[in-house]
């Protein structure tokens, strides 16, 4: 009964392979006006056989309609390729179904005999939790990133607006509090700013590409306000005030939230320890009544 179950979902896996290769998804007009403007891929560098499975695999995915397209954005916030991506997910998924292999022989080596579908259904899951596991791992760091970022563009709004209370132009106000400002985010700024004046493109326009590239909306509303500067410089500083204050509480609300969700957790660990504390004074007195008795 085991093998026939097997066999039938083997026979099953091919025939679906088989006609997602005979019949491949279509690409969408997104994607197949992204490819006529795809640059060849790079040639990877002797002995990184990493990209090379990278840039192997995603290409397959490709081909078979998988683009990616909600991780894509996490790894920009990153500034991680698509190609070592999938390469990461690759090798856990292969390291988790190898040690769920390596664990089912020797437990029939020491003599535990267990059903064949037992390891293969362990194999199958271990593998799709090393396929996912990265994912996780990339979304935890891309939030991490993000609140690191808004954090930025509170300081940046603050830079600006006293820039603009000076009489300095809007434009000049945004090239120098960018230049202020360290760490990431201040980067990332100083080249969405760098390249707008290199393409001729106004600074407000390159910000609301990066709020929107990062998936940071603090951006976009600086943006939509900065439009607003030609005519309304006054209450544009007004608005960039109140605008640098609300990030402030919006980060504020965030951290008592994380910091209340950590109480919250301890509480598990401190209720097991209070219930062993427990079991370890009452078991002398309960073992002597079970004894008396």
């Amino acid at each position: 009964m085991t093998r026939a179950l097997v066999a039938g979902a083997a026979v099953g896996l091919g025939l679906a392979l088989l006609a997602r290769g005979l019949w491949p998804a279509r690409p969408t007009l997104a994607a197949a006006l992204a490819a006529l403007h795809r640059p060849p891929p790079a040639a990877p560098a002797p002995g990184a056989w990493r990209a090379t499975l990278g840039h192997a695999v995603t290409a397959t995915l490709r081909d078979l309609g998988v683009e990616f397209g909600p991780l894509r954005q996490d790894l920009r916030v990153v500034g991680r390729s698509v190609e070592a991506h999938v390469a990461e997910k690759v090798l856990f998924a292969a390291g988790g179904a190898a040690l769920a292999t390596a664990t089912s022989t020797l437990m029939r080596l020491t003599g535990t005999h267990l059903p064949v579908l037992v390891p293969a259904w362990a194999v199958l899951a271990v593998g799709a939790a090393g396929w996912f596991a990265p994912d996780l791992v990339l979304r935890a760091e891309a939030a991490r990133r993000r609140r690191g970022f808004r954090h930025a563009v509170g300081t940046f709004l603050d830079l600006v607006a006293v820039s603009l209370a000076g009489g300095t132009g809007v434009e000049g106000a945004l090239h120098g509090a960018a230049s202020l400002g360290q760490g990431w985010g201040f980067d990332r700024l100083r080249q969405a700013l760098d390249r707008a004046e290199l393409a001729g493109q106004t600074p407000w326009d390159a910000l609301a590409e990066l709020g929107e590239d990062l998936g940071v909306a603090e951006l976009r509303e600086l943006a939509a306000s900065l439009v607003l500067a030609g005519h309304e410089g006054a209450k544009v500083r007004r608005s960039l005030t109140a605008k640098a204050a609300a990030v402030r509480h919006h980060q504020l609300a965030n951290l008592e939230t994380r910091a209340a969700e950590a109480t919250e957790r301890m509480v598990l660990p401190i209720g097991l320890l209070f219930f062993g504390f427990v079991l370890f004074l009452g078991y002398p007195a309960f073992a002597a009544i079970v004894t008396g008795l």
